[in-house]
């Protein structure tokens, strides 16, 4: 399958980074590369680009995309391990901007094999971003207790039903092991009432996202990662950051906060005794698609972009 992905916000995503030509660049989420070529693009023969990305079929699409240009080196790893990477290479305090793309890919969400949408039937459940990785969405439909299985649809999908769901998946595999996204996405649907099904999208969406969350371990670290991230800024360099949904929003949000701040003493203690010091200015609170983006990839539609400068 052909590797498609239309970056999301990619306008706003290249005038926020501010791309210096001669810069040092870090794309913590290549997918496709289509924000990696807008960084390219924008860069001299000096400029220097840094992509990361943990799906294999992500690498291979842009090892094949980038062959002939030697300003770019691609690493297949968790952007979590990034910081490390920078350090160990001697770029720490030197990188001019970072984009953090958190969206799923359309070729990872449009391949079937891949087990990421509900829309595909006869999918087996999978939703790795690395294919490396033992743990399943189908490990954990199948192994883990019911109330594992309700605490990751509950916190990562923040579904009203997830009780019911869980109990739901619980009973089911007691008669078949459940192997498909519609066998899960049959599940979810029986689990919710009719009434509540006529809006708000398909009723195993917030399930699904739940379950990859927990497989890729989406959340884990964000925050850390983010702030080490930042570390390897220099000053005046910048970090870009696109969302998808709430839930890393607000860790997003909540971090940059707290790294703009420069003490965090309660206010009635009359000298600073916190040692904090401020990191970062906000450059954009956050910025949405434009209408016409959202009509033309529905994709942009719940994304969200914040951006903040190392101090």
């Amino acid at each position: 399958m052909e590797f498609c992905h239309i970056p999301v916000m990619f306008t706003q995503c290249m005038e926020l980074l501010d791309i210096k030509p001669d810069g040092i660049y870090v794309d913590c989420t290549a997918g496709g590369g289509g924000h990696s070529q807008g960084i390219l693009d924008r860069l001299s023969s000096k400029g220097r680009l840094f992509a990361f990305d943990k799906d294999i079929a992500a690498i291979s699409e842009c090892q094949n995309k980038f062959k002939e240009d030697n300003r770019v080196t691609l690493i297949k790893s968790d952007y979590k391990l990034a910081p490390q990477y920078l350090a160990d290479n001697g770029l720490k305090g030197k990188i001019d901007g970072i984009l953090i793309d958190l969206g799923v890919s359309s070729f990872q969400l449009d391949n079937k094999d891949r087990g990421f949408s509900y829309m595909s039937r006869d999918a087996a459940l999978d939703m790795r971003m690395d294919t490396s990785q033992n743990l399943t969405a189908r490990e954990i439909v199948n192994n883990y207790s019911k109330e594992e299985i309700f605490k990751i649809i509950r916190n990562n999908g923040e579904d009203k039903f997830a009780a019911n769901i869980a109990k739901n998946i619980v009973l089911e595999r007691q008669n078949q092991r459940i192997e498909t996204t519609g066998q899960l996405a049959d599940i979810v649907d029986k689990s919710i009432p009719y009434a509540l099904k006529k809006t708000g999208g398909h009723p195993a969406k917030r399930t699904f996202m739940a379950l990859r969350i927990a497989v890729n371990g989406e959340l884990d670290d964000l925050d850390r990662a983010i702030t080490e991230l930042i570390g390897c800024l220099k000053s005046g360099g910048r970090i870009v950051i696109l969302t998808f949904h709430s839930l890393e929003d607000r860790i997003v949000k909540q971090t940059l906060n707290y790294l703009r701040l420069d003490c965090v003493c309660d206010k009635s203690t009359p000298i600073c005794t916190c040692g904090k010091v401020k990191e970062i200015e906000i450059v954009s609170k956050f910025m949405t698609a434009t209408e016409e983006e959202q009509l033309t990839n529905s994709r942009s539609i719940s994304a969200k972009l914040r951006a903040a400068q190392k101090i």
